[in-house]
Order: structure tokens, then C-alpha cells, then sequence
């Protein structure tokens, strides 16, 4: 196996083109500096005759993955700040309506709203928590919100 330093060295620039080409030039650099610690610690596991250059690839790709999901969750900077907060969508203690209706129904169709719906989970991950299929979640997601629609119009 070749020393870790020739690796870097020859695949480097391949790892940074795939940062590039995923993030952009801004978030490039860190990603290629990523790729290569968790490299490094994996390259004395790594077997024999493996296709060194994918398996970086492989790991740039996550890497990158992991940066983009981090800057969708930092904030947006705005101009001004509203005067006050907005409560549009998020239900409080005055939605007693809302509140009842949710209480209302079956476990797994306020289970599978709330975790779809409030949480934002794809199905199936929804199914996985109730322990039943993709279809099935979905299914009582939607009978959930059928059913709230008809309650609280």
C-alpha cells in the first residue's frame, strides 16, 4: 500500500474537481480537507488492490452531503427583523379546535401527521417509528388530514 502522502498528492485534485462540481468554490476546500482526515483514518483498513480514487470519491460525495445539509440549517439573514413574531401555522394554546380534532384521532393517524407533517419525515421513515409499511404510513397520514380537514371546516 503507498504512503497516505501520495495519495493525497494524486488523487487530490480529482477530490477537490468533485467538491467543486457538488458544493461550489466557497465550500470546496473544507470538504476536501474532510474527505482527507476521514481518509486518513480509514487508509490503514483499506484492502489491497482497492480502487483508492472512487473510495475517495465515495467519500467526498458524503462529505459534501454533510455540508449541504448544514447550510440548510443556518439562518438567513435578512434586512430587518417584523416588528413581531408571526404564529401563522404554528398551533398554540388558543388553537383548542386544532388541539381537540388532533386528539381525536387514532393514535397512528396523529402519529403518522405529526411526524410527516409537523416533522417533515419522509414515509418511510414514518414506518420505520410506527413499525409498519411506507404505504401504510402514508395512508394514515393522509386519512389523519382528511379527517382534520372535515373537523375544522
Amino acid at each position: 500500500m503507498q504512503p497516505f502522502e501520495r495519495v493525497v498528492a494524486e488523487y487530490g485534485a480529482t477530490v477537490l474537481r468533485v467538491c467543486r462540481a457538488v458544493l461550489g468554490p466557497v465550500d470546496a476546500d473544507d470538504a476536501w480537507s474532510e474527505t482527507f482526515l476521514a481518509a486518513l483514518q480509514a487508509y490503514p483498513a483499506l484492502a489491497e488492490g482497492a480502487n483508492v480514487e472512487a473510495w475517495l470519491v465515495t467519500i467526498a460525495h458524503r462529505k459534501a452531503i454533510d455540508v449541504t445539509r448544514v447550510r440548510a440549517r443556518l439562518p438567513i439573514p435578512v434586512d430587518a427583523l417584523p416588528e413581531r413574531s408571526s404564529r401563522h401555522g404554528i398551533p398554540d394554546a388558543n388553537d383548542g379546535d386544532l388541539w381537540a380534532a388532533l386528539a381525536a384521532l387514532p393514535a397512528t393517524q396523529r402519529q403518522a401527521v405529526a411526524y410527516h407533517h409537523v416533522v417533515g419525515l419522509p414515509y418511510r421513515e414514518v414506518a420505520e417509528i410506527l413499525g409498519g409499511t411506507t404505504d401504510a404510513a402514508r395512508r394514515a397520514a393522509a386519512d389523519g388530514i382528511k379527517t382534520l380537514r372535515r373537523r375544522l371546516a
